[in-house]
């Protein structure tokens, strides 16, 4: 018991942001409090995570509430076709957790959180410059369109490290003056698999934490704070150099492990090296000289933006009855 204890503390203190990620470190294939469910597209794959009470919040170490992941390698080629498919199936999923949490926005605030100078970190803000602002006109739209579009308007509000504001209390300010009935924030996250980096968005409920994933936590945009639900859209852009460090040595050891002889003292050694522990070791090593490195792929500009603009479109269809994926490209400034 003790040494579950351990295990699932090790798990925890992994540096991931995907829900998806914390239901692959437990090992069993039941979790009390947690559902599951992965469906197979032509061009991604898209999993549902629902955390459903205390225990499975407690065992992943994620809040209450649903997570959405679509993965998709296409997501890092410029890939039309595929980006188009990809953006209809993130607007449902958007449309659906709108709908789980019984909100019918008539005013919706868009939020780009990170540092735009910082280009892993600059999803949010190029994300919000893709999104339909239309708050400002709604006065002045002609009747034959007024019900294609609702009123949107957006922000980036910079990082504390830039504004010298806390970003949680800009958002405050901005939600209690304008009052809107939905908030969607969009942000740069933290994988613990480096296969995921720029290949998965993440859609969820429950708010978000701004700078958590690379250890620099802010105040929490969800509805407790705010007042207003929070639908948070992310995607791991950084993965900690332990992490990179660790999935480099898995497969030095598969290597190792499939050309030792089995059943010698070397192959059981090998296969008895718990992944968690050797984690948690090679964190150890690399403090403090790399412990706040993160890596980031070289292409990482033209996948950004490319992201964004599947986020951005999604979010456009989602809030616009009179938006289709058809229409989107007409609708780009």
């Amino acid at each position: 018991m003790e040494k579950d204890k351990v295990n699932l503390n090790i798990r925890q203190s992994i540096r991931t942001d995907l829900a998806i990620e914390a239901r692959e470190n437990i090992d069993s294939k039941e979790v009390d409090g947690v559902k599951t469910i992965q469906k197979d597209y032509k061009s991604c794959t898209i999993t549902h995570v629902e955390i459903l009470n205390e225990n499975g919040s407690e065992t992943l170490g994620k809040p209450i509430g649903n997570y959405i992941t679509i993965e998709s390698t296409k997501m890092r080629e410029n890939d039309i076709e595929s980006h188009e498919d990809i953006i209809k199936k993130c607007s449902e999923y958007i449309k659906k957790l709108i709908d789980m949490n019984d909100v019918k926005p008539k005013n919706t605030l868009v939020v780009g959180l990170g540092n735009r100078y910082v280009t892993p970190d600059a999803l949010g803000p190029k994300t919000v410059s893709k999104v339909l602002v239309t708050r400002h006109i709604m006065d002045t739209v002609s009747d034959d369109i007024n019900g294609s579009v609702s009123p949107v308007c957006a922000v980036s509000p910079g990082v504390m490290g830039v504004t010298g504001i806390e970003t949680g209390d800009i958002i405050k300010g901005i939600t209690e003056r304008i009052k809107p009935d939905l908030i969607i924030a969009i942000d740069a996250l933290a994988a613990r698999r480096f296969s995921r980096i720029n290949a998965t968005i993440q859609m969820s409920d429950i708010g978000i934490i701004p700078g958590a994933g690379v250890g620099n936590k802010r105040m929490a945009l969800n509805k407790e704070t705010l007042g207003v639900p929070v639908i948070a859209i992310g995607v791991p852009t950084v993965v900690d150099a332990g992490t990179l460090v660790n999935d480099t040595m898995d497969r030095i050891l598969g290597q190792m492990i499939e050309y030792a002889e089995e059943g010698t003292d070397i192959y059981k050694t090998l296969q008895s090296l718990d992944h968690e522990e050797k984690y948690k070791l090679i964190t150890d090593i690399l403090t403090p000289y790399a412990e706040n490195m993160f890596v980031t792929p070289k292409e990482v500009d033209a996948v950004i933006d490319r992201l964004s603009n599947i986020i951005g479109n999604a979010i456009n269809i989602s809030l616009h009855d009179g938006i289709t994926t058809e229409d989107i490209n007409r609708y780009k400034y």
